[in-house]
C-alpha cells in the first residue's frame, strides 16, 4: 500500500483529518482535513514523494511556506506554521469560492463584476509588495473567487522574497510563470519585480472585460512574441464598450517597458476606483495595432550574427599573424 493509498478519507496525518482529496497536480496533491485540535476545516498541501527527494524542489516548497507563514491579509490565503510535523506538507486556510479561470471559461464577466474582482487583486497585490513578496505566476488559476466576489490570491510556488537571499530557478520551467499572463521582461528571461505582477493583472482584466487576451499565437512561444514585438489588440475593439478610460487603464498595466507601467499597485487599484480622474492619451497603439511585425527578421538577424562569430574570429587570428 502507498503512502497515498493511506491518505483516504478519514486517515489521520498528525493533528489533521484527511477529509477529501480535492485537487493532485504532478507535484502534490491538495486535500481537505479537519484540525482536530479545535475543528476548523483547513487544506494540505503535500508533497508527492518522489518530489520531497528533489533538493531544488524542496526548497522552492519551504520557500512557498516561509513567504505564506508571514502573510496575513483577507485577500490572501493563509498558511499555518509553527509546529513539528511527521513529513513535509502545508497546512492553508480552506477556501470557499471557484477559481477565476472556471468563471471565465463561462464568457465574458460583467464590467461592475469585473472592476470588483480586480480591485481585491490589486489589494492583494499591493499587501503583498510591501511585505516584499512578488508573486510572478498571477493568472485566472491563483485567484479564488468566493459568492460575493472576494478573493483570495494563491500558490505562491515561484513567488519571490525580495528581502530573503537570492534563488535561481533556472531548472523550473514553471518560474518564467504562465505564457498568456507572463511579462515581457520575465519573457526575456528577468526576474521581474512588482510591476510584473501588474503587467499580468492588466492581462487578466482585459480577458475578464473582454473575453479576449491582448496577445495570441498559434503556439505559447509565438503568443510570448507577439507581446514583445506587437502592440495588444485595442480593449474597445475587443469589446466596445469597454470606455476610453479603462482602455487607457489597461494600457498602462501592460505597457511592454516596465518603466512606463503604473509603479504600485496602489495607483492602478486609485485609477480603477476613480476612473474619472483618468487622462486619455492620444496612444501610437490605437493607430499602429494591425501592423504586425513577425519574429523571423529577429531571428535571421540573430542566426546571422552568430554565423558572422567565426568569420570575426578567423580574421583577428590573420591580424595578428600578420602583425607579427
Amino acid at each position: 500500500m502507498s503512502y497515498y493509498d493511506a491518505l483516504r478519507p478519514g486517515s489521520q496525518l498528525d493533528f489533521y483529518r484527511v477529509d477529501a482529496q480535492v485537487a493532485r497536480s504532478g507535484m502534490a496533491t491538495i486535500y481537505r482535513a479537519t484540525d482536530t485540535r479545535d475543528g476548523r476545516t483547513v487544506a494540505l498541501k503535500i508533497p508527492h514523494p518522489e518530489m520531497e527527494a528533489d533538493p531544488l524542489f524542496n526548497d522552492r516548497f519551504q520557500r512557498e511556506a516561509a513567504i505564506g507563514e508571514r502573510l496575513n491579509h483577507p485577500n490572501v490565503m493563509r498558511v499555518y506554521g509553527g509546529e513539528q510535523r511527521s513529513r513535509v506538507y502545508m497546512v492553508m486556510e480552506w477556501c470557499e469560492g471557484r477559481l477565476l479561470r472556471r468563471i471565465l471559461d463561462e464568457g465574458r464577466i460583467p464590467r461592475e463584476r469585473a472592476l470588483r474582482i480586480a480591485r481585491g487583486a490589486l489589494e492583494a497585490l499591493a499587501y503583498i509588495h510591501a511585505n516584499g513578496v512578488v508573486h510572478r505566476d498571477l493568472k485566472p488559476e491563483n485567484i479564488l473567487v468566493d459568492e460575493n466576489d472576494r478573493i483570495k490570491l494563491i500558490d505562491f510556488g515561484i513567488a519571490g522574497d525580495t528581502s530573503a537571499r537570492r534563488l535561481t530557478y533556472a531548472n523550473f520551467t514553471t518560474a518564467l510563470g504562465t505564457p498568456d499572463y507572463i511579462s515581457p521582461e520575465q519573457v526575456k528571461g528577468k526576474r521581474g519585480d512588482g510591476r510584473s505582477d501588474l503587467y499580468s493583472m492588466g492581462v487578466i482584466l482585459y480577458e475578464m472585460l473582454t473575453g479576449k487576451l491582448p496577445f495570441s499565437g498559434p503556439t505559447p512561444l509565438a503568443a510570448m512574441n507577439d507581446r514583445l514585438l506587437n502592440h495588444p489588440l485595442p480593449p474597445t475593439v475587443a469589446d466596445p464598450t469597454v470606455t476610453a478610460q479603462l482602455q487607457e487603464i489597461l494600457y498602462r498595466a501592460i505597457e511592454r517597458d516596465p518603466k512606463n507601467r503604473y509603479p504600485r499597485a496602489e495607483e492602478f487599484l486609485h485609477d480603477l476606483e476613480h476612473p474619472d480622474e483618468v487622462g486619455v492619451e492620444d496612444r501610437a497603439e490605437l493607430r499602429d495595432w494591425k501592423n504586425r511585425k513577425s519574429p523571423r527578421l529577429r531571428k535571421l538577424l540573430y542566426y546571422g550574427g552568430l554565423a558572422l562569430i567565426p568569420v570575426a574570429i578567423l580574421l583577428l587570428m590573420l591580424l595578428i599573424a600578420h602583425s607579427h
